[in-house]
């Protein structure tokens, strides 16, 4: 049995991505790995952040 979280707004998923990039900078990785987690992160949290917007402005 699964069990079921509430759903997130986008603009609250957007902050969960910002936390873990700033924590994948900090990571016990590669500089290289670092940045990695850190550009997919933040990618995702400002597409996740415009999409909001878009949601806003919709209504």
């Amino acid at each position: 049995m699964a069990i079921r979280l509430p759903a997130l707004s986008a603009s609250a998923r957007a902050a969960a991505h910002r936390a873990m990039a700033k924590s994948a900078l900090f990571s016990n990785s590669s500089t290289a790995v670092r940045l990695r987690r850190y550009n997919a992160h933040m990618d995702k949290a400002r597409a996740l952040e415009a999409a909001a917007r878009g949601q806003e402005e919709a209504q």
